[in-house]
C-alpha cells in the first residue's frame, strides 16, 4: 500500500471531523476519495501531507511512518489542494522555473512538464491570463516537477468545463497507466471518478462508509430488469401472479430483480404472449451517483 492510515481521527476544537479513518490506498491505483461538502476530505489529506497533525492513529506513506520521515516520504509526494499556488505576474514556464529552482529540479523537466499538461503554446503568456482549466493544468504540472511517486490531488477538476474534466481525466490516467504513478484524488464528480477510478473510498460525517475497488462499488447494487411497456400496472399484476417479483413500478416502467439472461427472456415471452406491447427490456444497475447517495444516505 503507497497510503496506509490507521484508526486515523482529527478535531477541530471540540468538533471531530475526521473519526477512525483507515485508508488502504495500492500502488498503481488511481484512488477516488468521495463525500458530501463538509466530510472531512480536505482535512483528511491535510493529514496525509502533514499540514496537521493527528489526534489519534497513525499515518503510512511508502510503508513508512510520515512522522519520522517526514521529508523522504513528501520528497516523492505531489500535491494540489483547493487551488493551484501560481504566480499570476509570472508565466507558466516561470512559475516552473520558480519551483524548480527551490526544489533543485533539472531544468529540463519544465518543458517535459510543460508538455505532458499540453501548456506549451501558451508557456510564455503570464499564468493570471491562464483559464481555469489552464491554471489547474498548471497546478498539476508544479506538483509533478518532481517526479513524484505519490500525487495527492484536491478536487483538481473544481470548476473547470467539460473539455478540461476531460482533459485532466486523460492526464491522470495517463501517469498511472504509462508512468506507473499513483494517484489520490478527492472530487464530488461521480461519474468523473467512475470513468477513471480503480478504487473508492467513501467518507461521510468523518467516517470511512465504504472502501475498495470499483468493481466492489458497482457488486454492491443489485442488477435489475427495467422494462418499458404500454401497461405497467396490468403487466406487474401478471408478473407477481406468474411467480416473479416485481420491484418498482412506475407508469410506463417495471423492474424486476435480475437473476439471469434466460429469465429475462421469458418474462419478454410471458409479456408478448398476453398482449402487452414491450418497448424496450434489459439489465440495469445503479450508476456510482446513486450508489453514493444510497450509501451515504443510510448512515
Amino acid at each position: 500500500m503507497v497510503i496506509s492510515t490507521n484508526q486515523l481521527s482529527f478535531n477541530y476544537g471540540d468538533q471531530q471531523v475526521v473519526k477512525s479513518i483507515s485508508l488502504q490506498v495500492p500502488q498503481g491505483s488511481i484512488y477516488g476519495f468521495l463525500g458530501p461538502n463538509g466530510a472531512g476530505k480536505t482535512t483528511t489529506i491535510k493529514l496525509l501531507l502533514n499540514l496537521l497533525h493527528p489526534q489519534n492513529g497513525t499515518v503510512q506513506i511508502f510503508e513508512k511512518d510520515l512522522q519520522s520521515n517526514r521529508i523522504e516520504i513528501l520528497s516523492q509526494t505531489g500535491s494540489l489542494i483547493e487551488q493551484p499556488a501560481i504566480y499570476n505576474h509570472l508565466t507558466g514556464k516561470e512559475n516552473l522555473c520558480n519551483r524548480a529552482m527551490l526544489l533543485q529540479v533539472a531544468v529540463s523537466r519544465i518543458d517535459e512538464m510543460l508538455e505532458l499538461v499540453q501548456l506549451k503554446q501558451a508557456a510564455n503568456k503570464k499564468a493570471g491570463q491562464y483559464s481555469l482549466g489552464m491554471k489547474q493544468r498548471l497546478g498539476i504540472a508544479l506538483a509533478l516537477l518532481s517526479d513524484p511517486k505519490l500525487i495527492i490531488l484536491d478536487e483538481p477538476t473544481n470548476g473547470l468545463d467539460p473539455n478540461g474534466i476531460i482533459e485532466i481525466r486523460r492526464l491522470l490516467m495517463k501517469l498511472v497507466h504509462e508512468q506507473g504513478k499513483t494517484v489520490f484524488v478527492s472530487s464530488h464528480l461521480l461519474a468523473e471518478i467512475e470513468r477513471m477510478a480503480t478504487h473508492v473510498g467513501i467518507i461521510n460525517h468523518g467516517s470511512m462508509v465504504f472502501q475498495g475497488s470499483i468493481e466492489e462499488l458497482q457488486a454492491l447494487s443489485k442488477p435489475l430488469i427495467h422494462i418499458e411497456l404500454n401497461d405497467s400496472a396490468d403487466a406487474a399484476n401478471l408478473l407477481n401472479r406468474e411467480g416473479f417479483t416485481v420491484g418498482d413500478v412506475q407508469e410506463g416502467n417495471i423492474f424486476v430483480p435480475y437473476t439471469s439472461k434466460e429469465e429475462m427472456g421469458k418474462i419478454n415471452t410471458l409479456l408478448n404472449q398476453n398482449g402487452y406491447t414491450v418497448y424496450a427490456i434489459g439489465k440495469v444497475q445503479k450508476d456510482l451517483e446513486n450508489l453514493f447517495l444510497s450509501i451515504t444516505q443510510n448512515t
